[in-house]
């Protein structure tokens, strides 16, 4: 048998490895279309262009985290006898939560440039905030896709939607526009992933508002709104220490490092992430084909994830100043992006402990993990300020490095190695 032949047998075979290499294409075509647009940024925006950026898109992320409030993830994990009712019934609190947000985003928006001292950070942090009554218009659908394992659609709408924000960035940055050329594409491509998941998910929604079995799905999807909150407080406070003690020049500097150093790691551990609670959601009752599965798909990870952060480690001293320019290299940027590149070595397998946990129904444990390494992480990164950025990444990665490999081994051996009585 050629090796073609049977690397075809395996992609029929395994779902998990093809859904992968859909998520996988799609992040590559979404990684080439952003380093054309950040190159364009990294020579046309200064590094205070980047911090004020930075701050616009870390407030609309602790307000947008309430979107990722698990109730997609019940439709996903639903029991296919209820299914109907909790669409219809996630379609209405899906809403109230949209409206809700963008009003909190609006009042956030004042309170934030205030706190900054930046009165043009009011109008962007308004203006992105009207994603959140767009969106709602197909949450249910991607809800939907994600459960029949339709990755295929859901790699090709991110496609979609990821690539047209890049090249408006790209064109918006070469027209001028400074940080708006950031900010601004976040509001105009919202329509785009609504448009596709209409086209692609049939379900629509009944003229009729109800919250019955609310308390279902928000009940399961409490424990995973909070995990959301500690993930995105823990993704954003580097960022909220650095703009407010060391300066908005060293933010804009740190934020350029951080995305160009792990853009790239992260893109590819979320999609192996959806790819993964999909497939574990599916077997989760048949414990020997979850425990093979799941250590089969860690290995597929580890073999994707470990040569990209060491190539691009290795490679940044080389790359940054040819295709980013050398300005950041004077500014200090690539120590900062090789150091918070090798913290994405242990991120993948912490994040398939997370989806391990939720497929079975104990987003709790998740919870509390995820709890307990923020604080953690918190004292870190304070601890790393007082030494500049630089310090600040080296926390970063240390607690990552240390931390997290513990949880996944320790999740590995508690569900499915030997398990624990609460577990079953």
């Amino acid at each position: 048998m050629t090796l073609f032949e049977q690397l075809r047998q395996r992609l029929a075979g395994d779902r998990f490895v093809r859904n992968t290499g859909w998520m996988g294409l799609g992040e590559v075509g979404i990684r080439v279309s952003r380093l054309l647009a950040t190159v364009i940024l990294a020579r046309l925006l200064s590094p205070e262009d980047y911090g004020l950026a930075a701050i616009v898109l870390m407030t609309t992320e602790f307000v947008r985290v309430f979107t990722r409030n698990g109730i997609g993830d019940k439709l996903v994990q639903a029991d296919g006898k209820e299914i109907k009712e909790l669409c219809q019934t996630a379609w209405c609190i899906n809403w109230l939560i949209g409206i809700g947000l963008f009003l909190l985003q609006l009042a956030g928006s004042f309170v934030v440039a205030h706190f900054y001292g930046n009165d043009r950070l009011t109008l962007p942090i308004i203006a992105v905030g009207f994603t959140y009554l767009i969106y709602p218009l197909a949450m249910v659908q991607t809800a939907l896709v994600r459960r029949d394992n339709r990755l295929k659609i859901f790699s090709l709408t991110n496609l979609t939607q990821v690539v047209a924000d890049n090249i408006l960035t790209g064109i918006l940055a070469l027209q001028g526009f400074g940080m708006w050329a950031i900010v601004l594409p976040k509001l105009l491509v919202a329509p785009v992933w609504v448009g596709m998941m209409l086209h692609y998910e049939p379900w629509r929604p009944r003229a009729v508002f109800t919250l019955q079995r609310w308390r279902n799905i928000l009940g399961f999807g409490s424990r995973i709104l909070g995990v959301e909150l500690l993930n995105t407080f823990r993704e954003n406070v580097d960022y909220l220490l650095i703009g407010r003690f060391i300066g908005m020049k060293a933010l804009g500097v740190y934020y350029f490092a951080f995305n160009a150093g792990l853009g790239l790691s992260l893109s590819v551990i979320n999609a192996l992430g959806v790819s993964l609670y999909s497939d574990l959601c599916e077997i989760r009752s048949d414990s020997e084909l979850l425990r093979r599965r799941f250590n089969q798909n860690l290995l597929t990870i580890a073999k994707v994830v470990f040569p990209l952060v060491i190539i691009q480690s290795l490679l940044a001293p080389l790359y940054v100043p040819i295709i980013f320019g050398q300005k950041w290299v004077d500014q200090g940027a690539v120590p900062i992006l090789i150091i918070i590149c090798i913290s994405a070595l242990s991120r993948p397998f912490a994040n398939a402990a997370s989806m391990l946990f939720r497929a079975i129904g104990l987003p709790q444990v998740d919870l509390w993990w995820n709890l307990g390494f923020t604080l953690l992480l918190t004292v870190a990164v304070v601890f790393g300020a007082s030494y500049g950025t630089l310090g600040v990444a080296v926390a970063v990665m240390a607690t990552h490095l240390i931390l997290q490999p513990l949880y996944a081994g320790w999740a590995r051996q508690i569900v499915l190695t030997k398990p624990a009585g609460w577990v079953r």
